[in-house]
């Protein structure tokens, strides 16, 4: 659910934004929770959870206990405890939802490491702390060339200020591990600020900026995903995918997160078919496989020697012509199996076309009725050529 400066226009183009990420309504905003118990009333005599979620910028979240009893709500800017000062965020989540989120997180309330909420932000608060937001593009650029100019390896990715000005942390990406000890004493000389320098993964980088992954969503990581787990190349040998870099690697550089999210179901599906490099043995020949379909659960083999005809098989045949192999014995021919599939599949269609209706041309004119109008015309004009000069006249 979005604030009313986001929705779309009285042209149908849409608004976008305004608020630049501070909107009541948290709705369009990265990582975002939906607060389904907050029409719900707690039963009598149970006290309200006082921890809560808050959201800083490109969708960090830390959670704080609200030891001041303040009435909060989603969306309310809050001045949080910060080492040194205090910091300015949005609150993301409140109530009994955040102690799914501590657990799930494994946080626990009882440990004195949680920080606190001061109070509700004030407006010299939300002031100064958007005032430090609009530095931080400056600043970023101007790191780079500082990083640059000492011949540091490292990209510093995003720039992010504490709410009262006193702290910048800068996040960057390194191979190798850097000696920032000089790029440290210029940028706190350069931004007269106190400086945290933090390294991050490549993953965590595509996260912080966002972007458009190649199915034309929004990154995974930067909406919803939150946990990052390791993906191999097997997942994509497992899902018939190409082993091309360029396609298997995702905004990061490293291989795609959704090549995880329907993996155990090919897993599952494949228990059923052969190993692909064992081959059949029938009296014909030996027949190696060249393909398998995993949706239409079939496979192709191909006679050595005869690589070009390939011969349609379902696991279950497949593994017929196996096991019987193990026992020392040779199967019939492939050309058997593959009539015997055509005539367990079912001729008749559910849906007759009677009329015509799918076909794409069927509004064009033929052709031969259009040649044979031509012709009238022209005999029409020969027999009577007076028509065509009463039309000019």
């Amino acid at each position: 659910m979005a604030c009313s400066s986001c929705s779309t226009g009285k042209d149908g183009q849409p608004k976008g934004c305004k608020n630049n990420g501070t909107c009541g309504t948290d709705g369009c905003n990265k990582l975002t929770v939906f607060d389904w118990l907050s029409n719900m009333s707690l039963p009598g005599g149970v006290e309200p959870f006082d921890f809560v979620e808050v959201r800083f910028k490109n969708g960090r979240k830390h959670f704080f206990k609200n030891s001041e009893n303040l009435s909060l709500s989603i969306g309310d800017v809050v001045a949080t405890e910060a080492s040194p000062g205090h910091d300015v965020g949005i609150v993301s989540l409140t109530g009994e939802l955040v102690r799914v989120q501590m657990k799930k997180k494994k946080e626990d309330p009882n440990s004195g490491e949680i920080l606190k909420i001061y109070r509700k932000a004030s407006q010299k608060d939300i002031d100064v702390w958007q005032e430090a937001r609009e530095r931080e593009d400056k600043i970023k650029q101007r790191s780079r060339q500082i990083a640059i100019r000492l011949n540091l390896s490292m990209k510093i990715s995003d720039v992010e200020f504490q709410g009262d000005a006193s702290k910048a942390t800068f996040y960057y990406t390194a191979d190798d591990r850097v000696d920032f000890r000089q790029l440290i004493k210029e940028f706190a000389r350069e931004f007269n600020t106190r400086i945290e320098m933090r390294q991050i993964g490549l993953r965590q980088e595509a996260a912080r900026l966002g972007g458009i992954g190649s199915c034309g969503r929004e990154l995974c990581c930067s909406t919803w995903l939150t946990d990052f787990r390791s993906v191999s190349t097997s997942a994509a040998r497992y899902q018939q995918l190409s082993l091309n870099p360029q396609k298997l690697a995702g905004q990061c550089g490293k291989l795609k997160c959704c090549l995880n999210y329907e993996l155990d179901t090919y897993l599952e599906a494949l228990k059923s078919f052969p190993k692909t490099d064992v081959k059949l043995k029938t009296k014909k020949g030996t027949a190696v496989c060249q393909k398998i379909d995993i949706f239409k659960g079939l496979l192709w083999y191909a006679y050595e020697g005869e690589w070009m005809n390939w011969h349609k098989l379902t696991p279950e045949q497949a593994n017929k012509i196996i096991a019987k192999n193990k026992k020392g014995e040779a199967a019939g021919s492939l050309e058997e199996f593959e009539v015997e599939l055509q005539l367990e599949d079912d001729p008749k269609k559910e849906f007759h076309n009677a009329v015509g209706e799918d076909s794409l041309t069927r509004f064009d004119k033929p052709k031969r009725q259009q040649k044979k109008r031509r012709n009238k015309k022209r005999k029409k004009r020969k027999g009577n050529p007076n028509a065509s000069k009463s039309k000019n006249a």
